[in-house]
């Protein structure tokens, strides 16, 4: 192996392992929730998954104001001006302070409003309300943490950032086993304790955060940056972040639409989809570790102005990708037997709609790694954020969001016929998203 094979490699491994375990230990706790509230029963398993939905979208616009960052802060890494990576953070975490703060202040105060967007049936509301309303005091503590946490990422402190983020989950986990089934002397807490748990172990992460924030020679939140940024600086942020976040927009909440169809397809439809795309999620860390490592490093290139390079690394990236999807599916069909077993406390029918649904998420797995590496990887390292915006939002909202309502609604097709038409978004899209990787127009300096 050459020289420059031996420090690519090694640069992905860095950057990939570390994360793709973060991916792994969160993951590990949307499985945790499924599996000790699937003992408590359906109605606890069905109504957590759909409130779970309201963090979901959330998460998408942490993901677009961390992908606008790492588009900013990896290139000016790569060109070594940590001054600009600080305002970087400061921007970031203007808004992602601001959108925390709205949806804490919607779960809290309107809960019953936001279950009624994903289900109808009131046993689910009903359960559903007191998590959000004790849930919503983490999504403060994130609006600072997660930003945080992403520039660890872009600064040279991947491993930092995956301990204290895997430290919170761990903590969630065994708050969760506490509080659920009210172990060591505390009360059975059921549905409401999973929310407690996860609001503690968001509070310890962001204690964490702010300890690695007060320790010298590293990139820091200075908060006359947040008050008084760069101004080209704010505006190169907001012009590729903001269709980094609508695009985010367009392919979650037409993702968060798939949900609300199966929510509407009953409760056994409903917990099968809530653990299939659990256990989709857990097997999907390595390639969604692959996407974050490729815009780094991809990143690091451009922005030390090694184009050739960057486009070498893409390349490889791309390759890689794809074998990363096909051995995650084979994993997941190899699991299969193995999952069912665990949903043994589903009923009859939802067994037999996870049992196909696990067969569709194994080959969904290598069209989802290609993109994700792709469009919100690479074409992102270099500040190309207009065509994912535009190709998943004809993808989700002209094909098939309306495709997955006919099947559903108006030809009344089967749940499984159903879920199947909501799973081919990412086949859609590959034919475009290869035509403009051959373009290279991802292919930039930024920081000039």
């Amino acid at each position: 192996m050459s020289l420059q094979n031996r420090i690519f490699y090694k640069k992905l491994l860095v950057l990939v392992l570390p994360i793709a375990v973060q991916n792994f230990m969160s993951a590990a706790v949307s499985a945790s929730d499924a599996l000790m509230l699937g003992m408590q029963g359906q109605t606890a398993l069905s109504a957590v998954s759909l409130a779970a939905q309201v963090q979901f979208v959330l998460n998408l616009f942490f993901a677009a104001l961390s992908i606008g960052a790492t588009i900013l802060a990896a290139q000016y890494w790569g060109k070594k001006d940590i001054v600009a990576v600080e305002q970087v953070l400061a921007v970031s975490l203007k808004f992602s302070m601001a959108v925390s703060f709205l949806f804490f202040f919607a779960a809290a105060f309107s809960p019953e409003i936001l279950m009624r967007i994903f289900t109808g049936e009131r046993e689910l509301i009903a359960a559903g309300v007191p998590y959000l309303r004790i849930v919503s005091g983490s999504y403060l503590c994130m609006g600072i943490s997660q930003i945080y946490l992403c520039i660890m990422k872009n600064s040279g402190r991947v491993f930092k950032s995956t301990v204290y983020g895997s430290a919170a989950v761990v903590l969630n986990l065994v708050f969760n086993a506490v509080l659920i089934f009210g172990l060591c002397g505390f009360p059975k807490m059921g549905i409401q304790g999973a929310a407690l748990a996860t609001l503690i172990a968001r509070i310890v992460e962001l204690l964490l955060v702010l300890l690695e924030n007060g320790k010298k020679n590293v990139v820091r939140i200075r908060w006359r940056y947040f008050w008084k940024p760069d101004p080209a600086l704010q505006k190169d942020y907001f012009y590729y972040t903001s269709p980094v976040l609508a695009n985010q927009l367009a392919w979650g909440c037409g993702f968060t639409m798939f949900s609300v169809i199966m929510g509407h397809l009953g409760s056994d439809a409903v917990a099968a989809n809530s653990i299939a795309n659990i256990v989709k999620n857990i097997i999907a860390c390595l390639c969604l570790g692959i996407a974050t490592g490729s815009s780094i490093m991809v990143g690091n290139e451009l922005g030390c102005g090694k184009l050739e390079r960057a486009k070498e690394y893409g390349t490889r990236l791309c390759r890689i990708a794809f074998a990363a999807g096909a051995v995650s599916g084979l994993i997941l069909l190899g699991c299969s037997p193995l999952i069912l077993q665990f949903a043994e406390n589903l009923s009859a029918q939802a067994q037999e709609y996870l049992k196909v649904m696990l067969l569709i998420c194994s080959y969904y797995l290598i069209g989802k790694s290609m993109n994700s590496t792709v469009i919100a990887g690479i074409f992102c390292a270099g500040g190309d954020t207009r065509f994912g915006l535009c190709c998943d939002t004809v993808t989700m909202w002209a094909v098939i969001v309306p495709a997955g309502m006919v099947a559903a609604f108006w030809l009344k097709l089967p749940v499984l016929w159903v879920y199947f038409w909501l799973s081919l978004d990412e086949f859609v899209k590959l034919p475009a998203v290869y035509r403009h990787y051959k373009k290279y127009q991802w292919v930039k300096n930024l920081t000039n």
